[in-house]
C-alpha cells in the first residue's frame, strides 16, 4: 500500500460488511488487501486440489480428499499489525463468532502476544533404573559431550539455522511399585519446524551412548507434546466496558478456572479459534490439542488456559499454553492451500504463527463468554444453524431465502427451531407453488 496510508483504517474500510459480500466480491477485497494473489483466486475458484498425486505422498491407502470449507476473519489487529486469518472448519458458528468479536473489539482494546522459551522436549526412558544416583551422575558428567554429539551427527541442519539441542536433564518418575523410571529430557530449538521428526531422531541416536555410559537399558525414545518450556501468550485489554459487563465476564472466567467440567468446554471454545488455523496451514492440530489439554492439567486439576480479570477500569484477558507449530516441512511445505494460507497470514516464522493462533483463541473465548453471560449461547448458534436446517430439509436455490426467513421468524418467537419445522415450511411452500416453477425441483 502507498506510504502514509493508515493500514488499520484501510483494512476496516475494506472489510466493512465483508460477510454480506458475494464470494467474487470477497476475492476482490482480499486481493486489494494483498492477502490473495490472482493465481490464488484461480486456484480457489477451481476447487483446490483434484488429482490424487499429492494425497498419495501424504498417507497410505488413499481413496480421495475430505474437504472442509475455508473462510477468513478480518478486523483483527495483533501486536499492532492487521491480519487476515484463514480458517478451515465445518462448524457454522466459529468464523462468524470470531469475526463478530474481532469487529466488536476493534477500537475498544488491543491484542498483544509474546513467546516464552524456545525449546521442545524429547524423552529417553529407562523403565526401571537399577542405580538412580549413579545414573544421574554419569549423564550429568558427559552432558555437554552428548549435546555436542547429537548436534553434530543428527541436528546439524538445525544448528546451521540457529537451533539444535540445547540441554539434557535427568528426571525420575515413581513406578508405584517401589521402583523408579529414569527419564532423560532432551531440549532442542527446532527453529521454524514443529520438530517432531528431528527430536525423535535425536533421542534414538542418543540411546546407544546412554546405554553404554550407564549400563542401563533404554526402553523408549519419543518427543513430548507437553512443552512447558515453550509457551505462547496472548493478552487482550478492553476499555470502555461497564462495571456490570466486566463483572459478568470475570465471573464466567472464574467458573472455568475452578470447575474442570466447565474448563473442558471453555478450552474447547479456545481451540475453536486455534484448530481451524492449524488445519488451514497444514499443522498438527492433534499434537497442539494434546499439549494444551495436558498443560491445562499440569497442577493436578484440569483448569482453563484463559483468564479474565478486572484491572482498574480495564478488562484484561490472558491465554497461556504451548503452541508448537511449523511453517516449513511436511504438509505445510507441500500442500498448496497450506502455503496460500501462510501467505494470507503474512507470517514469517513459527513463533509468529503461534502468536496469531493464541490471539484468535483468546478472541474466540471472549466472544463465547460475552454470549454466555448475556443473551446465552443458543440464540447466536441457532441463527447460524438456520442455514444448515434449510439445506438439510432439501431446499433448492430459490427456496432457501424463503425458508430461512420463516425459520428466523419462528426462532424470534419461540427461541428454538428444528429440522421438522424446516421440512414443514418447505412442504407448505411447495404446496402453494406449481412444481414447474422450480424447474427440476420436485415437491416433497
Amino acid at each position: 500500500m502507498a506510504a502514509g496510508v493508515d493500514h488499520r483504517e484501510t483494512q476496516k474500510e475494506l472489510f466493512n460488511g465483508f460477510s454480506k459480500l458475494s464470494r467474487e466480491e470477497r476475492f476482490q477485497c482480499l486481493q486489494k488487501m494483498g492477502a490473495l494473489k490472482p493465481e490464488d483466486v484461480k486456484y480457489l475458484k477451481g476447487g483446490g486440489l483434484h488429482g490424487m498425486d499429492l494425497a498419495e505422498k501424504f498417507i497410505e491407502n488413499v481413496i480421495g480428499y475430505f474437504q472442509l470449507p475455508m473462510g477468513v476473519i478480518s478486523n483483527l489487529v495483533i501486536d499492532g499489525q492487521p491480519r487476515v486469518v484463514p480458517m478451515a472448519v465445518e462448524e457454522t458458528s466459529i468464523i462468524a463468532a470470531a469475526a463478530k468479536t474481532a469487529k466488536w473489539l476493534y477500537g475498544r482494546g488491543k491484542i498483544t502476544t509474546d513467546l516464552v522459551g524456545k525449546d521442545i522436549i524429547g524423552q529417553i526412558q529407562v523403565n526401571r533404573v537399577k542405580e538412580a544416583d549413579n545414573f544421574k551422575i554419569k549423564i550429568e558428567e558427559v552432558r555437554e559431550e552428548l549435546i555436542a554429539l547429537a548436534n553434530k551427527e543428527v541436528a546439524a541442519g538445525l544448528v546451521r539455522r540457529g537451533g539444535g539441542v540445547r540441554d539434557i536433564q535427568v528426571r525420575f518418575v515413581s513406578r508405584g511399585d517401589g521402583g523408579q523410571m529414569g527419564v532423560i529430557h532432551v531440549m532442542a530449538d527446532p527453529c521454524e519446524a514443529m520438530g517432531a521428526n528431528i527430536m525423535n531422531q535425536v533421542c534414538e541416536f542418543l540411546k546407544g551412548p546412554i546405554q553404554e555410559l550407564t549400563g542401563e537399558t533404554v526402553t523408549m525414545c519419543i518427543l513430548s507434546n507437553l512443552v512447558d518450556t515453550r509457551l505462547t501468550r496472548a493478552r487482550i485489554e478492553i476499555n470502555s466496558l461497564s462495571e456490570e459487563e466486566m463483572d459478568r465476564i470475570e465471573e464466567g472466567s472464574l467458573f472455568a478456572q475452578k470447575d474442570p467440567y466447565r474448563a473442558a468446554t471453555n478450552n474447547k471454545g479456545v481451540l475453536n479459534g486455534i484448530d481451524p488455523i492449524l488445519i488451514a496451514t497444514g499443522n498438527d492440530w492433534r499434537a497442539v490439542e494434546a499439549g494444551i489439554h495436558a498443560y491445562a492439567a499440569r497442577s493436578g486439576r484440569y483448569s482453563s488456559v484463559t483468564l479474565w480479570k478486572k484491572e482498574g477500569d480495564k478488562l484484561v484477558g490472558t491465554f497461556e499454553a504451548p503452541l508448537i507449530l511449523g511453517v516449513v516441512g511436511g504438509v505445510t511445505r507441500l500442500h498448496p492451500t497450506a502455503q496460500m494460507a501462510l501467505r494470507m497470514l503474512k507470517v514469517q516464522s513459527a513463533e509468529e504463527l503461534s502468536r496469531v493462533c493464541a490471539a484468535v483463541g483468546l478472541v474466540q473465548n471472549l466472544g463465547a463468554l460475552r454470549a454466555l453471560t448475556t443473551v446465552g449461547i443458543i440464540e447466536g448458534h441457532m441463527k447460524l444453524h438456520i442455514k444448515n436446517l434449510t439445506l438439510a430439509a432439501g431446499a433448492k436455490d430459490r427456496e432457501i431465502p424463503i425458508v430461512q426467513k420463516r425459520l428466523e421468524e419462528i426462532l424470534a418467537m419461540t427461541k428454538r427451531i428444528t429440522l421438522s419445522q424446516a421440512v414443514d415450511i418447505l412442504r407448505e411452500l411447495r404446496s402453494k407453488i406449481q412444481p414447474s416453477s422450480f424447474s427440476s425441483e420436485k415437491p416433497l
